[in-house]
C-alpha cells in the first residue's frame, strides 16, 4: 500500500462508519410506527406520510446537488452531514417527551432534518470513497454499500432486544442512543484528510459530452430498475410471507427480513473481496432477481416462494452499488453532479416500485375475478393480489436485463 493510500485510510474508515451509523435513519422509524400509533394515536395515514416526507426530502437534496453542486463547499457539507443526522434523531425523540400533544410535529420535523442528512449521504459518500486513492476502488465501493445492509441488521436486532427488555414506552432513549453514534463520524471527518472531489465532469468536445450524457442516462435508468427490484422485496417481504404464504409474522420477520438483509450484505462483501467484471455481475443479478420474483408469484409452494423472496437479497445486492461502479468505470471522475443524479434515480425507483406493488395488491384483491380464481385454487383474493403484485413488479428486473444487454453493446461500441 502506498503512502498516499495510507494517508487516507482513516478517511475511508470514516466513510464506512458513517454508512453504518446512518442505517438507523432507514430502519429505526418502521420499528416504532406501532408504538407511535398506540402511544400518541397517530393514524396509519400520517405514519405513511412520514415515509413520504423522508423520500421527498431525499429527492429534493439529490436534485439540488444535480443542478447546483458547484455552489456548495463539499468538504464542509460532508462534515456537517453527521450532525444533521444526530439533530434530526434528537428532535424525533425529545419532542414527544416534552410535548406529547405535538408528537407528530416533532416526528415530522425530525424526519425532514435526518432525511436531508440521508440525501447528502447518498450524494456525497460514494464520490468521496471514489476520490480516495486505492489499489482496488471497486472493492472499496462495494464494501461501503455492504455496510448499509449490516447496519440495518444491527439496528433491527439491537432495537428489538432493547424494546423487549425495557418496553416500548422507553423508545425515545433508544432513539437518543442511535442519535449519538453519528457524532463519531463528525469527529473522524474533522481529524481526517478529505480528498479533492470533482464537482462536475468536463468533456473535451460537444460530441463527447453528448455521448457521456447518454451513457450516464443509461446508468440512471439502470440504478432506477435495480433499486426498484431491491426495494419492492425489502418493503413487502414481511407482509408477503404473512399474508400470501401464511407464515407467522415472527418467523417471517426473522427468516424473511433478516435473511434478506444478510444476503444483501454477503453479496456486496463477496464482490468487495473477489468480484470483477461488473457488467456481467449486474446482468446476472438482474436476471436472478427476475427469476426470484416470478418464482415467488407463480409457485404454489410456500417454501419455494419463501426461498425466492430471501434469495432476491443476494441477486439484488450489487444492483445499486454495481451501477455506480459501472458509471465510474465508463466515465472516470464523473463528478458529484453525476452521483446526485444517480441517487435521484435510485430513490425514485426505491419509492415508486413498492407503491406500485401496493396499488396492484389492493386493486386485484378487490376484483371479482380474483375472488373467482381464489376459489378455484383454494386461495383468498388477498393472496391472489399479493401474487399478482409480485408478477407485475417482476417487470422491473426483466426490463433491467434488456437494458443491461443494450448497455453492454453500447459501451462496447464506444471503445
Amino acid at each position: 500500500m502506498s503512502n498516499l493510500n495510507k494517508n487516507f485510510k482513516k478517511t475511508k474508515y470514516a466513510c464506512y462508519y458513517t454508512y453504518l451509523a446512518m442505517s438507523s435513519i432507514f430502519s429505526l422509524p418502521p420499528l416504532l410506527f406501532v408504538t407511535f400509533r398506540e402511544t400518541y394515536g397517530i393514524s396509519y395515514t400520517l405514519l405513511g406520510t412520514l415515509v413520504l416526507i423522508n423520500f421527498c426530502t431525499q429527492m429534493i437534496v439529490d436534485l439540488i446537488f444535480t443542478f447546483f453542486s458547484q455552489h456548495f463547499n463539499i468538504h464542509k457539507t460532508i462534515k456537517t452531514m453527521p450532525l444533521l443526522t444526530s439533530l434530526g434523531l434528537l428532535i424525533y425523540a425529545v419532542t414527544p417527551m416534552i410535548a406529547p400533544e405535538h408528537a407528530y410535529a416533532g416526528l415530522a420535523a425530525g424526519t425532514v432534518i435526518f432525511s436531508v442528512a440521508a440525501g447528502l449521504c447518498e450524494v456525497l459518500l460514494s464520490p468521496l470513497v471514489a476520490a480516495i486513492p486505492s489499489d482496488n476502488p471497486e472493492r472499496d465501493m462495494s464494501m461501503l454499500h455492504s455496510l448499509y445492509a449490516y447496519g440495518v441488521l444491527t439496528v433491527v436486532v439491537i432495537s428489538t432486544v432493547f424494546l423487549k427488555i425495557f418496553g416500548t414506552a422507553n423508545w425515545m432513549y433508544l432513539t437518543i442512543f442511535w442519535a449519538l453514534l453519528p457524532v463519531v463520524s463528525f469527529i473522524l471527518y474533522c481529524t481526517s484528510p478529505l480528498p479533492e472531489m470533482n464537482i462536475s465532469s468536463d468533456s473535451t468536445s460537444k460530441t463527447a459530452a453528448k455521448k457521456s450524457d447518454f451513457g450516464i442516462i443509461l446508468c440512471v435508468m439502470c440504478i432506477f430498475l435495480g433499486s426498484a427490484s431491491e426495494n419492492v422485496m425489502t418493503n413487502w417481504i414481511s407482509g408477503y410471507m404473512e399474508n400470501a404464504l401464511h407464515i407467522p409474522k415472527a418467523v417471517g420477520d426473522v427468516l424473511g427480513m433478516a435473511s434478506f438483509a444478510i444476503l444483501l450484505g454477503i453479496g456486496r462483501t463477496m464482490y468487495a473481496k473477489c468480484g470483477k467484471n461488473i457488467s456481467s455481475t449486474l446482468l446476472l443479478g438482474m436476471a436472478g432477481a427476475a427469476v426470484c420474483y416470478l418464482a415467488a408469484g407463480l409457485s404454489p409452494s410456500p417454501v419455494v416462494s419463501m426461498l425466492a423472496c430471501i434469495l432476491t437479497g443476494l441477486c439484488t445486492s450489487m444492483l445499486w452499488p454495481g451501477t455506480l461502479i459501472l458509471m465510474e468505470e465508463k466515465f472516470p471522475g464523473p463528478g458529484v453532479t453525476a452521483y446526485a443524479l444517480m441517487a435521484a434515480g435510485g430513490d425514485f425507483g426505491g419509492s415508486m416500485a413498492p407503491q406500485l406493488m401496493g396499488i396492484v395488491v389492493d386493486k386485484v384483491a378487490a376484483s371479482k375475478w380474483a375472488a373467482e380464481l381464489g376459489t378455484a385454487v383454494s386461495m383468498s383474493a388477498e393472496q391472489i393480489g399479493m401474487k399478482a403484485g409480485m408478477l407485475i413488479t417482476a417487470l422491473f428486473p426483466i426490463v433491467g436485463v434488456a437494458l443491461l444487454i443494450y448497455m453492454k453493446r453500447y459501451f462496447s461500441k464506444q471503445k
